[in-house]
């Protein structure tokens, strides 16, 4: 299979788009859009022990909120993409993000238990469908010379989110000192501003530029049926990469952290959700970085194993040493700047262009899948354990349970380079031209 660093596959004699200076406006309200799903994703984290401990919340009713939101791309990935081709891309984060808004203000409302989680699994629908939107949304303003970039600042801008969620306890702290509810409303507040920009980035696209015809232009053939399944080696390492990595990640970062840290590190609220938000904080400044540098010198299999390693170091400094919290934070934050900034772009390299969208689909798909079920297990051994203040070992199981993800995931980026530094390679260890 060709990937698009060959000509051979037509993706370089494609008329480009021209650059047009409205595209930098759609940048910014498409960065804003996801800045505020970001924000949204994230709130069960920093209110778990509020949860516990003013609603009586157990480990695995925190775990099963989080999880909810990625169990709506299990059935929907594919046909979010399908939508998003036919009816297309900024109509598409248009819906998406008045249906998240609706989740965001059910989630707040939060009582009872089953509201709650509803809330969670609506936005979830909205979660995973306008990632994908935003980022096929940004393709058509952008020519190929600088998508890259414009993808890497929109990435850095989802981190915004993230980290802003993080630190909410320090900068809204009366909020947080009024119980667990008015956090809540504040992440809605953020989904209806996300809501208004995703309505102007719609606004926009009658004006985005169009691909100039060439003469000679003609449809490649679309796979059709199971044919759109069948990919070569890499592309099933790259997906394995994907969703064991983000099953770590995601699950230990956003729901068992901070919690981690008040229970196990003894820190207080505001410090521990101040470590962890850092790991997103220093994400907006790293990942463009980790682009570029990928784009001028290649390596990019070789950068994703050390982006990998760095997972179960990370769990291993955490659960056996006494070693401080915000070492985790700079290895975790290292991690996170560079294996995103990096697999997006060397995926749509090892796929060919027809066979794009269900690639990433069937990805998000399996990711939403894996996040989903390795938040239920973490809750499952915690609550097992007896994680907790009172226990803070019982933290120990939940730490090697997700060490084991990290060291499978570490076994399926070593194939993949493997696999690129021989004779069927994509191109990935080659600078881009």
């Amino acid at each position: 299979m060709a990937g698009v660093a060959d000509t051979a596959d037509g993706h370089a004699s494609d008329p480009d788009l021209p650059a047009i200076p409205l595209r930098w406006l759609a940048l910014v309200v498409a960065a804003l859009a996801i800045l505020a799903t970001y924000y949204e994703t994230d709130v069960i984290g920093d209110i778990a022990d509020l949860l516990i401990r003013q609603r009586g919340f157990t480990q695995s009713q925190i775990g099963s909120l989080n999880a909810a939101i990625y169990w709506p791309s299990v059935v929907l990935a594919l046909v979010g993409g399908v939508m998003i081709d036919r009816y297309g891309a900024a109509r598409m984060a248009l819906w998406t993000a008045a249906i998240g808004l609706i989740g965001a203000c059910l989630t707040a409302i939060g009582s009872p238990y089953w509201l709650m989680w509803l809330g969670r699994l609506i936005f979830g629908v909205a979660e995973g469908a306008i990632f994908m939107a935003l980022i096929a949304g940004l393709a058509l303003w952008f020519p190929r010379k600088g998508i890259a970039l414009a993808t890497a600042l929109w990435l850095s801008m989802a981190r915004v989110g993230s980290a802003l969620c993080n630190s909410s306890s320090t900068w809204a702290k009366p909020l947080y000192d009024a119980g667990w509810q008015p956090p809540l409303w504040l992440g809605a507040g953020i989904a209806a501003l996300g809501l208004a920009a995703a309505t102007v980035f719609w606004l926009l696209d009658p004006h985005r530029p169009q691909r100039a015809a060439s003469p000679g232009d003609r449809p490649l053939p679309v796979p059709q049926g199971w044919a759109r399944l069948r990919f070569g080696a890499a592309y099933w390492y790259i997906l394995a990469l994907h969703v064991l990595y983000a099953s770590v990640f995601f699950p230990f970062r956003q729901t068992y952290a901070v919690e981690y840290f008040q229970h196990a590190k003894n820190m207080t609220l505001q410090a521990a959700a101040l470590s962890n938000s850092w790991v997103f904080v220093a994400a907006i400044f790293a990942t463009p970085l980790f682009g570029v540098l990928a784009d001028r010198f290649g390596h990019r299999a070789l950068m994703l194993v050390f982006g990998t390693v760095l997972l179960p170091v990370t769990l291993a400094v955490l659960g056996l040493t006494d070693l401080s919290p915000w070492l985790s934070t700079v290895l975790m934050g290292i991690s996170w700047s560079l294996v995103p900034a990096v697999i997006w772009p060397a995926t749509t390299m090892i796929v060919a262009r027809e066979q794009l969208g269900t690639a990433l689909g069937l990805i998000t798909l399996i990711q939403a899948l894996g996040i989903g079920a390795a938040n239920l297990g973490a809750g499952y051994f915690a609550d097992r354990a007896g994680a907790g203040p009172a226990n803070p070992a019982g933290y120990g199981v939940v730490l090697v349970f997700f060490g084991a993800i990290s060291l499978a995931a570490l076994a399926s980026v070593i194939a993949l380079w493997r696999h690129e530094t021989g004779p069927d390679g994509h191109g990935l260890e080659r600078p881009s031209r």
